[in-house]
């Protein structure tokens, strides 16, 4: 019994780490990616106010989206942008704003818009957390 709890530790030692930098990697690499740019409330705010092209996606739940959201956002929420993906296909080759609450269900948005080839994705670092600029 003795010998299974010290190898049962220790399994749990190794498993937690490599889970833990699993999820830094994949969290991380749409950040760092060159097709995405991570942008601040300042720069996504001068994007959406002088680019009439940009599209800013909300992909927090339907209930935090009618609480408030950045002005002309369109909610798609995370669980849903895959089965939706085909309603922002028209904007492939446009600038498209992605955020969330704080930046974590954004990020994953973001890999399945690379997945998709979108050419022009911003993530808003922080999600509205960070947003200091009126909400509709």
């Amino acid at each position: 019994m003795d010998l299974f709890s010290n190898n049962l530790f220790s399994y749990v030692l190794i498993f937690i780490p490599a889970v833990f930098v699993g999820y830094l990697f994949n969290t991380y690499y749409c950040l760092f990616n060159k097709k995405v740019k991570n942008i601040g409330a300042d720069e996504a705010y001068e994007l959406i106010k002088n680019n009439r092209d940009s599209v800013v996606i909300d992909v927090r739940y339907k209930e935090e989206y009618l609480n408030g959201h950045i002005g002309k956002a369109k909610n798609i929420p995370l669980d849903a942008l895959e089965f939706r993906i085909s309603e922002l296909g028209k904007y492939k080759e446009r600038p498209l704003i992605v955020y969330c609450a704080t930046g974590a269900r954004s990020v994953r948005a973001v890999k399945i818009l690379l997945k998709r080839n979108f050419t022009q994705i911003y993530h808003l670092r922080r999600g509205l957390r960070g947003w200091n600029y009126p909400l509709r």
